[in-house]
């Protein structure tokens, strides 16, 4: 099986603005999917939720910024990584991924074992 990254991309005022029932409900939702990937026969080999952009540095050859690079609507909020027999498998399991505010991208783990 192949490995997939699911990138989570959603707008932060959304969390900021729902509150604690914004962050029950988001992570109840989660939890259903991590229960849903086995299901698909795909797996979740890991993933994490990622701090506010606020908390980020940029760091462009020598410079290094407070704050990501490029202001945008929707922010990298967290990832998975999963396995999943190949694209259309991943896109399947992605598409049950939670982004309340926002969607996903699917790309695939580059194979660097033989180089």
């Amino acid at each position: 099986m192949a490995q997939y990254a699911i990138l989570i991309y959603e707008a932060e005022s959304g969390y900021a603005a729902g509150g604690e029932e914004v962050w029950k409900q988001v992570g109840e939702a989660h939890g259903r999917f991590a229960g849903q990937v086995g299901g698909k026969g795909g797996k979740i080999l890991g993933g994490e939720a990622l701090e506010p952009t606020a908390t980020a540095t940029s760091i462009r050859g020598d410079v290094v910024t407070d704050g990501p690079f490029a202001e945008t609507k929707e922010a990298l909020g967290g990832f998975y990584l999963i396995e999943a027999r190949d694209l259309d498998h991943a896109i399947e399991i992605a598409r049950l991924c939670p982004a309340r505010f926002g969607g996903v991208e699917v790309r695939p783990v580059m194979d660097t074992s033989n180089m």
